[in-house]
């Protein structure tokens, strides 16, 4: 069975017992801004366990982008990965029950039509009620036990099989796991709790949630006979079979970098999509260390000329399911040959400065030296762990964790000191005419963002800001330079928004709510759980022409803000432009 069967065969599936199809969410969490990716399908249905309407109805599907950093370092074995997709599905306000959820799984996965995994390879596990506050979920052990007289081999009462929250506070509850050779492939959670910030419990409100996970490239390998792993099926051999054009001789199931190089060059590529970019923090930290470890290992193995040939043969072969690598080619592959440039010439000078280190250490690196090469030179700390163990040292890597998060806190506070977040400088002197024009200005790019939104459509997202009296500056991810109507169309728009003096409105909320409104965030920050939203809008029309959260200042109403112009419009770096805009 293919790559491509299996995610039809599962579409259509659900399709067939009354479920929507939805689309992959983006791997930076739409409805969960106190983590840095998606992690699970369920993310982006995450309001409609607590009572939001769903737009898709009470029964959806999804085959979603994730990604996950617990494997990193365990990434080379058969099955770990960090990029992966999650086949879904879910159900809201009580519409599946817990019976109709786990007999949904044996018929997929044990039919002739679907997966025909026999039965005597499948075991199960249900929860068995040791957190506090919780119960054994019998009905689930019932309803497995009545599976054994069609074929279930095995069933195990387990503590593990309790799931959730993602994030501070959610949805959450027991689970039933099903097993094929011992390797789980599907997780079904029954969300009969909803987990408070302080980790306490509370019952469901609006009945009981579905929210199935199951990994397809699991599920692959379960279903293909010779494969002795997730990299022997489809969604790699394409990828490793160009690795090896590079690097031949190499035995694939041996060679450990080969697979760390298929797995993270897949997950860049998809990471890239999105418009995150390497950088020092956050998701770009993550993306950043991705590639440079893959670049380590295409050199390991003498085949780092096939760096672009790699990622145009992943993009390719994605692009059929993922209609966004296709758009994004051009900058996908310029950003990541950025990053190999600029880490190719830093290494060779950093890998003199950490024999140096080497030679003169003794049992243990320091920390602050191991994030000093890291910070300098750009060496990963995979790397430095990989040539210190060479020499038998080890790193301390609590102390490089601690270098690292001061060396965060003080950019931090520098940014803060600067612009005071609004541009308002911190601790500063600052006349009252001065905070009437910030604020102005801050206003004025709310308007600007929506106009974005509007004119060049929903992939723009807002990627940096800065203001001070004079201008104001905006950054936004877009793939190409803007046309003088376009430009024109924006700044008209937006000063028509000015004219109608709309109304700016204040209000505190939870985050989960602000976001299941549809306010627009930021799409690289994390957020507290009570955030601020100011809405601009039309109160005779109660037409709503911009929700964000922010943190202020702001006008009370926008024919305070004066006239807006658009002075430039330019690239800032691959992937994301930037205006310079004034009010007169």
């Amino acid at each position: 069975m293919t790559y491509q069967e299996v995610r039809e065969k599962f579409i259509q599936f659900f399709i067939k017992h009354g479920h929507q199809l939805v689309s992959s969410s983006s791997l930076i969490p739409e409805h969960d801004a106190s983590v840095l990716f998606t992690t699970a399908g369920m993310q982006q249905f995450k309001p409609y366990y607590t009572g939001v309407p769903s737009p898709y109805g009470d029964q959806v599907i999804s085959i979603q982008k994730c990604f996950r950093t617990s494997d990193i370092d365990i990434v080379g074995d058969e099955s770990h990965l960090t990029f992966f997709e999650m086949l879904g599905n879910f159900a809201f306000n009580g519409s599946v029950s817990k019976s109709e959820a786990i007999l949904f799984g044996w018929e997929f996965l044990t039919k002739s039509d679907w997966m025909d995994i026999n039965p005597s390879r499948i075991t199960a596990s249900y929860y068995n009620g040791s957190r506090t506050g919780t119960f054994p979920d019998t009905e689930a052990e019932n309803i497995l036990k009545s599976l054994c007289s069609v074929g279930l081999t095995q069933i195990t009462a387990d503590s593990d099989n309790f799931w959730g929250p993602t994030g501070n506070e959610g949805p959450c509850g027991p689970t039933v796991e099903f097993y094929v050779d011992g390797v789980e492939v599907w997780n079904i959670v029954f969300n009969q709790f909803y987990c408070q910030v302080d980790g306490s419990l509370q019952p469901a409100t609006h009945g009981l949630g579905i929210d199935t996970g199951m990994g397809l490239e699991r599920l692959l390998e379960t279903v293909i006979p010779e494969a002795s792993s997730v990299y022997d099926t489809d969604a790699f051999i394409s990828i490793i079979e160009k690795i090896q054009d590079h690097s031949p001789g190499i035995d694939v199931n041996t060679d450990r970098s080969v697979r760390i190089i298929a797995d993270h060059l897949r997950a860049s590529v998809f990471l890239l999509s999105d418009h995150i970019q390497p950088s020092n923090k956050e998701q770009g930290y993550l993306l950043r260390r991705l590639l440079r470890r893959s670049i380590l290992h295409l050199d390991h193995l003498g085949a780092l000329a096939g760096f672009r040939e790699i990622l145009l043969v992943i993009i390719n072969f994605y692009a059929e399911f993922y209609l966004e690598l296709e758009k994004q080619k051009d900058n996908i592959i310029q950003l990541a040959e950025l990053e190999k440039d600029k880490f190719l010439k830093t290494i060779s000078q950093g890998r003199k400065e950490l024999m140096q280190v080497v030679a003169k250490s003794k049992g243990v690196i320091p920390g602050a030296v191991a994030f000093d090469l890291f910070a300098t030179y750009g060496l990963p700390l995979d790397f430095i762990k990989e040539e210190a163990l060479k020499a038998d040292l080890s790193i301390d890597e609590a102390g490089f964790e601690k270098a690292f998060k001061i060396h965060q806190d003080v950019s931090r506070a520098g940014i803060e000191q600067k612009f005071g977040g609004h541009g308002l400088a911190s601790g500063a002197e600052v006349s009252d005419i001065d905070k009437k024009i910030i604020t102005r200005y801050h206003t004025v790019l709310h308007l600007l963002h929506a106009a974005l939104i509007k004119f060049l459509g929903n992939e723009i997202k807002q990627a940096g800001s800065d203001l001070n009296t004079e201008r104001a500056r905006f950054d936004f991810t877009f793939s190409r330079p803007l046309t003088p109507e376009e430009k024109q169309h924006i700044e008209d728009w937006v000063n028509e928004q000015i004219i109608k003096d709309l109304i700016v409105k204040e209000e505190t909320k939870s985050l989960q709510e602000a976001l299941a409104e549809g306010a627009t965030a930021f799409f690289r920050e994390k957020y507290p759980d009570s955030v601020r939203v100011y809405t601009i809008y039309n109160e005779s029309s109660g037409e709503i022409v911009s929700k964000e959260l922010c943190g202020g200042p702001h006008v009370q109403r926008t024919g305070e803000i004066g006239r807006f112009k658009i002075i430039k419009e330019q690239s800032s770096s691959a992937g994301i432009r930037r205006i310079r805009a004034v009010i007169e």
